[in-house]
């Protein structure tokens, strides 16, 4: 299955698109086993077990399927890739889990991320200003509430405060809510997915 890459890294001793390849297929055969398909592991290369954060996305006939992932590395990135394929495929509270009937129809897109920022900002206004459309993946918190979106979010919230309204709708506040408690952080990605050819 080919591949599509955006956001190419400078810097790292495998090229970006043999990189998405191995994440894709390491998201996608895990999801295989718990299915029960005879599937064989992915080749194990040394970057997997270097610490890393990862979001699996599954979409179906372009429609969300299931998106669980990790904000902060805290565990080899291979790791973190296949427990999010699973958590994905059968764990997204938003979705009954994967069939295996849907198994061949869903498609795998994998997101690493960068280490976070934290934004200091004097109020919403300054934080919209501050935001930068189709780049930024964003973390909302205040007190116990907490949500992010991923860059690929802006393709359908391109408007800051619309981006912004819905991340505080789904951290379970009021999309008119502001505080002066509210923290603002971003990241930036690196993803891949599966192309339907």
């Amino acid at each position: 299955m080919r591949t599509h890459e955006q956001n190419r890294s400078a810097g790292s001793e495998q090229p970006d698109a043999e990189r998405g390849s191995t994440l894709l297929k390491l998201a996608r055969s895990e999801i295989a086993s718990k299915l029960g398909h005879d599937v064989s592991s992915p080749a194990q290369v040394g970057w997997l077990a270097e610490p890393g954060a990862s979001f699996v996305t599954l979409t179906r006939q372009g429609e969300l399927r299931g998106c669980i992932g990790t904000l902060e590395a805290h565990r080899p990135l291979g790791l973190d890739v296949r427990e999010n394929a699973v958590a994905a495929a059968f764990r997204d509270p938003r979705f009954m889990p994967l069939t295996r009937v849907e198994f061949d129809e869903i498609r795998v897109e994998v997101s690493v991320l960068s280490p976070s920022e934290v934004l200091v900002v004097v109020n919403e206004e300054h934080a919209l200003a501050t935001l930068r459309p189709n780049v930024d993946g964003v973390v909302f918190e205040y007190r116990h509430h907490r949500s992010t979106f991923l860059p690929q979010v802006w393709e359908q919230l391109p408007d800051p405060a619309e981006f912004m309204a819905h991340l505080k709708r789904k951290a379970g506040l009021p999309m008119d809510f502001w505080a002066e408690e509210v923290r603002l952080s971003r990241y930036t990605v690196r993803k891949w997915k599966e192309s339907s050819a």
